[in-house]
C-alpha cells in the first residue's frame, strides 16, 4: 500500500508543472497545471543566468575580459549569512563567454587571516593583464577600520602572489583614511595606464607605464554635492569617453547606476566639476532601477556588456519580500549578478539592452494557455482589463508584441498572480513622464496591494515613436529583466514567481497583443 501510494505521489509530481512540493504533495490528485489559483513557490538553490552561488550571494562584480582564454571572468565580492567578524569578503569568480551562461571559478583572492592584516576583508576592484610581464593583476580594496589600495599578481589567473610590499594609502595624499576604495585600471590611447579611485566626495588619479610603478596625478573629478560615488568605470566606446559609477547609500531615489560622457578624457574630468554635464537623456544617466547596483563593465572588441547585482530582499512571506525595499531604507546588499549589453545610441547615450546570447539559452518552447481574462478578445484589451496566462517555470524567456491605440494608454505585466490573489506584483508602463517617455514602475496590485513601490523606483525611457512595444522578459527564480524594443532594460526582484500565473494588463486605455510566446531550459 505504502508503494501504491508513493507511486502515485511520483507520478503527481512529474506531471505538475504548476506547484511546489509541500503545496502539492498533499492532493496530489489535482491538475495544477489547470488551475489559476496563487501560492508559495520555492527557489533552487542556485541561479545560472543570474548567478547566484548554491551558497552565498553575488556582491560588486568585477568584469575582465581576457583575451587569452576568450571568455570574460567577472570577479565578485563573495557575501555569506554568517561572514566573519573581520575577515570577509574574499573574491570569489566566474567565466562566461557571452554573458548568458556561466562557470563557477570559486575563490580567486582569500581575505586576510586576521583583523591585524590590511585585508582582512575585501573590497571592490578590478583585473587587468600586462603584456609586458606576462602577468595578471587584481587591483582591491583592503578593509579594516580604514581602506587602502592593494594588489596581487598571477602568471595564469589560477595562483595568486599578494604584493604586501606595496599600497596605496588615500590618506597620505589628503584622502579619507575610510572612504578610499574601489580601483578600476585602464589605459588611455597613448598607452599609458590611469587607476581611479574612490573617495568620498571625489575621485583620485594614479598613473603608470607600466602596472606596478604608480605615480599620483590629482583629483580625477569632484562631486558638487553630498552623494558617495562607488564602484568607477572608465572606457572608451567609439567617439565617446564614459564613466559608469554607483550612487551610494546617502540618498534613496538616487541610489542607482548611471553614466557621465565626454569626447575627451579630459572633458570627461569635468563633467562633475562643472555643472554637473549629465548626459542629454533628462534623467541624471540612470542605466536601471535601484534593483541593479555597482554596474561594472568589459568588452571583448565587439560588444560591451555591464555587469551589476540585483539585492535579494528578506520577509517572513513572499508578499513581505516583495516590498521589503522602502525608500527610507537600503535593499540588503548583494544578491544575484544580472548581465546587460551596454547599447550606445547615435549620440553617444547609453541604455542597457538584451544580452544576444539570451534568447538561445531559452530553447524549450512551452505551452502558452490563456486562464481568464476581462475585457479581452481575440488578442485585444479594450479599457481597464487583462489576460491570464498559464504557469510559469524557473526559467522563462515571455516575448510578445504590444501596441497601443494612443500615446497616452498604460500598460503592464503582472506576476505571482492568480484568479484568488488579494495582491500581486506587476511592472507597469505608465505614461507619467514629460516629453512623451515612459516609466516603468514596480507596483503590488490587488484588493489588498499598496501600488507603486517607491523603494523600488522605476525606469524612464522614450515611448517608441510607432507605440509598438516588443518585449522580452527573462526570469530565473526571482530575477526578473524585461526589454523595450530590446535596446531597454529594467531589473526587478519578485518573489514567488516560479510556477505561477502571469498577465498582460491594460489600464483604462486600448491595446493589441501579439505573439505571445514562452520558453525555458
Amino acid at each position: 500500500m505504502k508503494t501504491m501510494i508513493l507511486s502515485t505521489l511520483m507520478l503527481s509530481a512529474l506531471s505538475l508543472a504548476a506547484c511546489s512540493e509541500d503545496h502539492y504533495a498533499g492532493d496530489p490528485a489535482k491538475e495544477w497545471s489547470a488551475t489559476t489559483e496563487s501560492f508559495n513557490s520555492t527557489e533552487e538553490a542556485g541561479y545560472n543566468t543570474y548567478w547566484k552561488p548554491a551558497v552565498g550571494r553575488v556582491g560588486d562584480p568585477m568584469p575582465f575580459y581576457d583575451a587569452k582564454a576568450g571568455e570574460f571572468k567577472v570577479l565578485y565580492l563573495q557575501e555569506f549569512d554568517n561572514n566573519d567578524r573581520w575577515c570577509y569578503h574574499p573574491i570569489y569568480g566566474v567565466s562566461t563567454v557571452d554573458g548568458a551562461t556561466y562557470q563557477g571559478m570559486g575563490e580567486v583572492l582569500p581575505t586576510g587571516q586576521s583583523q591585524n592584516e590590511l585585508d582582512a576583508a575585501l573590497g571592490t576592484g578590478c583585473a587587468v593583464y600586462n603584456e609586458k610581464d606576462g602577468l595578471y593583476y587584481i587591483y582591491y580594496t583592503g578593509h579594516t577600520t580604514r581602506e587602502v589600495v592593494m594588489r596581487a599578481t598571477s602568471p595564469d589567473f589560477k595562483s595568486w602572489t599578494k604584493d604586501k610590499a606595496w599600497m596605496i594609502d588615500g590618506a597620505a595624499y589628503g584622502y579619507s583614511a575610510t572612504d578610499f576604495r574601489d580601483p578600476q585600471v585602464f589605459q588611455d590611447e597613448s598607452g599609458l595606464w590611469h587607476m581611479i579611485i574612490a573617495s568620498n566626495l571625489k575621485f583620485a588619479e594614479f598613473t603608470s607605464a607600466d602596472l606596478r610603478d604608480w605615480t599620483y596625478a590629482g583629483q580625477f573629478s569632484c562631486m558638487i554635492w553630498d552623494r558617495m560615488l562607488e564602484c568607477p568605470d572608465i572606457f572608451k566606446m567609439g567617439d565617446w569617453w564614459y564613466m559608469i559609477y554607483s550612487e551610494a547609500y546617502r540618498s534613496d531615489w538616487s541610489r542607482k547606476v548611471k553614466y557621465m560622457m565626454a569626447s575627451s578624457l579630459d572633458e570627461l574630468k569635468k563633467c562633475f566639476n562643472e555643472g554637473p554635464k549629465w548626459p542629454s537623456d533628462d534623467k541624471e544617466g540612470v542605466l536601471d532601477t535601484r534593483a541593479f547596483y555597482a554596474g561594472k563593465s568589459a568588452s571583448n572588441g565587439t560588444d560591451r556588456f555591464i555587469w551589476g547585482w540585483t539585492p535579494y530582499r528578506t520577509g517572513t512571506t513572499i508578499h513581505d519580500k516583495n516590498i521589503a525595499v522602502g525608500a527610507a531604507g537600503e535593499p540588503n546588499w548583494s544578491g544575484a549578478l544580472v548581465c546587460h549589453k551596454l547599447v550606445q545610441h547615435a549620440d553617444g547615450t547609453l541604455s542597457v539592452g538584451e544580452v544576444p546570447a539570451m534568447a538561445a539559452k531559452y530553447n524549450q518552447q512551452a505551452e502558452v494557455k490563456v486562464m481568464a481574462s476581462d475585457n479581452y478578445n481575440a488578442g485585444a484589451i479594450n479599457g481597464d482589463g487583462y489576460v491570464l496566462y498559464n504557469r510559469l517555470g524557473y526559467h522563462n524567456h515571455i516575448s510578445f508584441t504590444l501596441t497601443t491605440a494612443g500615446e497616452g494608454d498604460k500598460w503592464g505585466v503582472s506576476f505571482v498572480r492568480g484568479t484568488d490573489a488579494a495582491k500581486y506584483y506587476s511592472m507597469v508602463v505608465n505614461p507619467e513622464w514629460e516629453n512623451g517617455r515612459r516609466k516603468v514602475n514596480f507596483e503590488q496590485e490587488g484588493e489588498e496591494g499598496k501600488g507603486f513601490i517607491a523603494g523600488a523606483d522605476g525606469y524612464i525611457f522614450p515611448r517608441p515613436a510607432d507605440n509598438t512595444y516588443k518585449v522580452d522578459i527573462y526570469t530565473d527564480n526571482s530575477v526578473v529583466v524585461m526589454y523595450i524594443n530590446g535596446e531597454y532594460g529594467t531589473t526587478q526582484r519578485i518573489y514567488g514567481l516560479p510556477k505561477n500565473c502571469w498577465s498582460i494588463n491594460s489600464y483604462g486605455g486600448n491595446v493589441t497583443i501579439s505573439d505571445v510566446k514562452v520558453s525555458q531550459y
